[in-house]
């Protein structure tokens, strides 16, 4: 886009003008152009040197809707109109909505400021290329030079009311915002259209709630100013919204990306199941590239211009190949991730506390060129209180009538109504759950109401999500058929407690709400870790106080997430099980030509948010550790597992990765975590090996890792061990020449010394950690652990379940102990009482 500087409006004029154009405001100017045009004039002037695009354009200002209102006599009609308003009855606020938008829209705008508008328009025109002598023939009869030059430069009209984008409410999407605006006609008719859309039901509701809660806000004191920015052609290309934070669990130090196709509306009204990209900040300002996650999202219809057609825009198909493939390139999110980072660390800056953005973005298809259109500060997690952290908890299951994306980590529940026209919204009752196929903001009046929200459309960026992290209730989006598999009246349970796929259970499932005060926790001198195994629950669970992660494990992430046996990767040309091998392209589909990296990938982003959530905290990742009949179960393991009579003590762990049979195998678990060191710079992440029988085999194995990429001690690699086998006790003295630390497994090392099968109904009684062989066992590796300068932590259950056996490895000096998300909290204060008691 290339443009020229605009006539500016001379010095002191500003608060009486009815046009600025964007260089000449920012921040401090809310009350003169509204939250989003200050943010965007904001960025032109202070972070276009910092390398963020901001397309340029113009405001007409709070000063001329004021003075358009004052010259109509609109402001006593208006309050008249509303002195029986009630926001209970929607159609009462509908009728009110309806005649406020019918008096300012049959309320022609003084000539003067349509004059103004229209030279600011024509000076756009000019500076993006278009006819040169627009300015010099204009003159005060705009409409000639409209009838003239009608289809020029495109542009998107947009609200920004003076209540817009505060820190503690955003007043997003309340008003109107029309794209592929053509000709001086058409932006004037935007521009009245903008201010009549003061009055949508959705922002009379909104200002009046807002205005409940601040007894210094008076809805008529708003005004509205519009934006008229020149369109970036992403109707070519793509667009969507990101946030500098984890819109879900309020994770600082992550930026989720959306994109898909076509123009941005219908990923924030979620018509679109979006692309879904999360990107680790810290290190990303270091110059690592540390893309955590990427989600394929089904993005099935594109919002494009209507040429030659009676609309402004129009949404078509996406074709299927575009569809099943990731709509923006990994530099792209790179590049909209440290943009994400530059626009909150200014305003952060400005503002005087961390200000978390919510931004849209756009790429031009014309140019290749990516902008940023609007920002604001995020107002939901960024307000939430952080020293409570509350869980919900399900007491119970039942038959689930829907899936998507959990959208506020709570459970509601009630009676479901189902939707799917917005003016049949007067049939909802309060506490209902609605069930709708998307909402926009002409939903919100009845939003509020409910207990719960699931619509068949939409990602954690649509105008659903948003609204219910807001208010404060549960939302699942992107469920695709709830609206034909849940009926009006049927009872309903909405969870979005389970992680990131919400689900809807049939019934009315008891649940509970825990809260925990995390102010004022002491500090032990014994670490305090947390197992996790679920990346997709690990922002969340950071917010729990501990020191690091004391054990993550492989197969979680293999399982759930990955699928395949990585040997019917290497191998699938061979597969024998045609079945299989069409299973496993469907979900290889990424990766046609290099299925392998399907691990690798999958594999490093599960490690890579784990490790990311603890930052800079150690996380101790143990290497897989299934056994044969366990590799068997994924797809296509068949063909490569042996048959072992006790896979418990069979082919498993270390014994695996330097054997020619599984090493190449091992080799993707190693590229993965060198990707995760390396290239994302999560150097807090320490390898463990498990089941290592022989201090022979842990060198092999570092041998083979080496071969791999993973070298250690370069760039700080560590290698812990698991203690797990009678032999790692006995031999810890040659074991902490090969690793830096020990890890104590204890179901195994109880298992294996008591030698029994701990998975055996008939010998469950004996299996007890507090056996004294098992005892001496873990005394006698601390001490030798201590006496050869290595580090020694526990991973087992025994801490969370028994106090005593917590005290008997404090009082042995154990550097860590790791626990159960749900046991962290308990068993820290428990060890701090104990150090204290110990100390005296």
């Amino acid at each position: 886009m290339v443009s020229t500087a605009p006539e500016k409006t001379p010095q002191g004029s500003k608060e009486t003008a009815f046009v600025l154009w964007f260089e000449e405001v920012g921040i401090a100017d809310l009350a003169l152009v509204g939250g989003k045009n200050s943010s965007l004039g904001e960025m032109i002037q202070q972070l276009a040197s910092k390398g963020v695009s901001v397309p340029t354009g113009f405001a007409t200002t709070a000063y001329a809707y004021r003075y358009f209102i004052e010259k109509a006599g609109l402001e006593e009609k208006l309050r008249k109109l509303f002195a029986d308003l009630d926001l209970d009855d929607v159609n009462n606020l509908r009728e009110r909505g309806k005649q406020a938008r019918a008096l300012v829209m049959n309320t022609p705008f003084p000539q003067d400021l349509q004059d103004a508008i229209a030279a600011a328009y024509l000076q756009l025109c000019k500076r993006y290329g278009g006819d040169s002598q627009f300015c010099e023939r204009f003159g005060p009869d705009y409409q000639k030079v409209c009838e003239e030059y009608s289809s020029d430069t495109d542009v998107a009209v947009r609200s920004s009311a003076t209540a817009e984008d505060l820190p503690d409410a955003s007043f997003a999407g309340q008003q109107e915002t029309y794209l592929n605006v053509h000709g001086v006609k058409g932006v004037l008719e935007a521009c009245h259209k903008c201010f009549a859309s003061l009055f949508t039901d959705r922002a009379i509701s909104y200002r009046h709630q807002y205005a409940e809660k601040r007894e210094d806000f008076d809805e008529f004191s708003v005004a509205l100013s519009v934006g008229v920015q020149k369109m970036v052609r992403s109707d070519l290309a793509t667009s969507g919204v990101m946030f500098s934070i984890d819109t879900e669990t309020g994770f600082k130090n992550a930026a989720l990306i959306t994109a898909a196709y076509g123009l941005g509306e219908n990923v924030v009204q979620g018509a679109v199941n979006p692309d879904e990209y999360f990107v680790f900040k810290p290190t990303l300002k270091e110059g690592k590239r540390p893309i955590l996650e990427k989600r394929l999202g089904s993005k099935e219809i594109k919002m494009v211009y209507d040429l030659g057609g009676s609309k402004l825009t129009k949404n078509v198909p996406v074709p299927e190949p575009e569809r099943e493939k990731f709509c923006i390139s990994d530099e792209e999110i790179l590049t909209l991730a440290k943009w994400a980072c530059i626009i909150e660390d200014h305003y952060s800056q400005v503002r005087g506390k961390d200000t978390p953005m919510d931004i849209e973005w756009a790429k031009d298809g014309m140019t290749g060129e990516l902008f940023i259109v609007q920002a604001r500060p995020e107002t939901v997690q960024s307000q939430k209180a952080g020293n409570v952290i509350r869980n919900f908890k399900l007491n119970g299951t039942s038959d689930v009538l829907a899936r998507g994306r959990a959208v506020g980590e709570m459970i509601g529940q009630g009676k479901a109504r189902v939707i799917l026209d917005v003016h049949k919204i007067d049939q909802f009752k309060e506490g209902e759950v609605l069930v709708t196929n998307k909402t926009d903001p002409d939903w919100e009046p009845i939003m509020k109401k409910s207990s719960a929200i699931v619509t068949n459309q939409g990602g954690r960026t649509c105008h659903a999500a948003i609204i219910a992290r807001e208010m404060g209730i549960p939302a699942i989006v992107g469920c695709g058929t709830a609206t034909a598999d849940i009926e009006t009246g049927q009872e309903i349970t909405v969870s979005c407690s389970e992680g990131e796929e919400g689900k809807v259970y049939s019934g009315l499932i008891p649940f509970e709400v825990q809260e925990t005060k995390i102010d004022n926790l002491p500090r032990t001198k014994t670490k305090i870790l947390m197992n996790v195994g679920n990346p997709e629950e690990a922002f969340g669970l950071s917010s729990i106080p501990c020191d690091g992660v004391g054990l993550a494990r492989f197969e979680f992430i293999i399982a759930n997430h990955i699928k395949a046996h990585p040997l019917a990767l290497i191998h699938y040309d061979e597969l024998e099980d045609e079945s299989v091998k069409k299973e496993i392209a469907q979900l290889t589909a990424l990766y046609p030509k290099n299925k392998p990296e399907f691990f690798v990938d999958k594999l490093a982003h599960g490690i890579g948010t784990i490790a990311a959530a603890f930052y800079p905290n150690p996380v101790v990742v143990r290497m897989s550790d299934f056994k044969s009949n366990e590799y068997a179960n994924l797809l296509g393991g068949k063909q490569f597992e042996p048959k072992e009579e006790n896979p418990m003590i069979g082919w498993r762990g270390a014994s695996r990765y330097y054997d020619p049979k599984y090493e190449q195998a091992y080799g993707l678990e190693c590229k993965a975590l060198k990707r995760v060191r390396d290239e994302m710079g999560l150097t807090n992440v320490i390898p463990m090996i498990p089941f290592c029988r022989t201090p022979d085999e842990g060198r092999k194995v570092l041998e083979t890792m080496e071969k791999y990429g993973l070298k250690r001690g370069e760039n700080g690699l560590q290698v812990y061990v698991m203690c797990e086998i009678p032999s790692n006790v006995i031999l810890a003295d040659q074991y902490s020449e090969i690793f830096d630390g020990f890890s104590i497994g204890s179901n195994d090392l109880t298992q294996l010394t008591l030698g029994l099968d701990r998975d055996s109904a008939l010998v469950a009684h004996i299996f007890d950690e507090r056996n004294k062989a098992v005892k001496d066992m873990v005394q006698m590796v601390i001490e030798k652990a201590k006496k050869n300068g290595r580090k020694i932590g526990i991973c087992g259950q025994a801490p969370s379940d028994y106090p005593e056996f917590a005290r008997f490895l404090v009082e042995l000096g154990i550097d860590s102990i790791s626990l159960n998300p749900d046991s962290v909290m308990k068993t820290l204060l428990d060890i701090a009482k104990l150090e204290e008691s110990l100390n005296r």
